[in-house]
């Protein structure tokens, strides 16, 4: 166990996964508008002409994008728990999520809300301020845990990933030390059989496949990001497991694919593929279950260069990664009441759907990057309220 943190610790910061990290977030800020223009989604502001190519598109990125920020996730807890304990670890995770998570759900999540019940109803007319009291007329649920409160208008929104990152921490917190224990053996047979990188591929798929999909998690079921959360905590910043992943990296990247592929026709012609148990939706959840492991791990070992020396911090693209590795729980905070907003301006335009497209991701991106550098990352307080240090 010693060896393995030392090996651990003297290893430098991974820009790989800084930059993964930024893809992700701001990359979610072309999802969200994508869903605007889907014909399945049941997002917030919709245009009146739709395109199945969105649908297309969109599997490209929901595959592994979600997968990968709970995944780097669990490998940060790695480290922190290892600095602060497990004690340390649960009260730094309240304060860096559960802090943000109160003061959006408070002042930013409501308003996409709002604005879904204008678009729907062009004679609804009722003010922000009165919706407000009402978005927080909620009950306790317990079995939708971690997701305990319900309403007529509640919603966790886009903030589901804290939420349930946030859980994960604490469940994680009791049971750190017995399971950096099992991955030291872990990685031992992984170094003598790449080929058990590929294992963690079968949970996921009969989770998928008998638990269901969740559209709400952006299509995951949510204790599949458990898994990912688990392995990145337990495997991810292993040499031996990493050396792995860089060898696997193509064939893994090939068989993710096919795997992909293999998904479209019970997604394209299932009534719900996401919760029916007819043999195909089952096959076809369990088949794009172990192909999001596949992407994780193809992509993993593809960016993962240790032999060249990263970019220092202060200069060219390190210096912009030090920016956005700081600024992605912000961002991510920030971004979906901002595109919904736009999204509802937007849509009554006489244009073609590329041009209201273009014009909600770039617009929202401007308010974005404007609003965190100079009303979130300047200031000690918003800071605190956004989980910065």
């Amino acid at each position: 166990m010693d060896t393995e943190s030392t090996r651990t610790t003297a290893a430098p910061r991974r820009q790989e996964l800084d930059a993964l990290r930024a893809l992700v977030v701001v990359g979610l800020v072309f999802f969200h508008t994508a869903l605007v223009f889907s014909p399945d989604d049941d997002f917030y502001v919709k245009n009146a002409d739709t395109t199945d190519t969105v649908t297309i598109v969109a599997g490209l990125g929901v595959i592994w994008a979600m997968p990968m920020l709970f995944l780097v996730a669990g490998l940060g807890s790695r480290h922190s728990i290892r600095r602060r304990g497990p004690g340390g670890f649960a009260r730094r995770r309240l304060l860096r999520l559960g802090i943000p998570l109160v003061f959006a759900t408070l002042t930013m999540i409501p308003v996409p809300q709002w604005l879904r019940l204008r678009a729907a109803d062009p004679g609804y007319d009722e003010s922000y301020w009165s919706f407000w009291p009402r978005f927080f007329d909620v009950r306790l649920d317990l079995t939708d845990f971690p997701f305990v409160l319900d309403g007529d208008h509640f919603e966790t929104g886009h903030l589901w990933f804290v939420v349930l990152l946030l859980a994960f921490s604490l469940l994680l917190a009791p049971l750190a030390a017995p399971v950096a224990a099992g991955a030291e053996g872990t990685g031992r047979a992984v170094a003598r059989r790449p080929a058990l990188l590929l294992l963690p591929a079968l949970p996921l798929a009969l989770l998928n496949s008998l638990a269901g999909m969740e559209e709400d998690y952006a299509g995951w079921n949510r204790w599949a990001y458990l898994l990912f959360f688990v392995c990145g905590y337990a495997l991810a910043d292993d040499e031996r497991v990493r050396a792995a992943m860089r060898r696997l990296a193509r064939p893994v990247g090939v068989l993710g694919l096919v795997l992909f592929a293999g998904t479209a026709p019970g997604f394209l012609t299932e009534d719900d593929p996401f919760t029916d148990w007819s043999p195909l939706a089952l096959v076809t959840r369990a088949v794009f279950g172990a192909a999001g492991w596949c992407w994780v791990v193809a992509i993993l070992g593809l960016l993962d260069r240790p032999r060249e020396r990263a970019t220092p911090a202060g200069q060219g693209h390190g210096r912009i990664l030090a920016y956005f590795a700081v600024a992605a729980l912000p961002l991510y905070v920030l971004h979906q009441p901002v595109v919904v907003a736009f999204a509802y301006g937007v849509v009554g335009w006489e244009a073609p759907i590329p041009v209201k497209y273009l014009v909600i991701v770039a617009c929202s991106l401007a308010v974005i990057l404007v609003a965190y550098e100079f009303a979130v990352r300047r200031s000690r307080v918003t800071r605190f309220l956004f989980g910065m240090r």
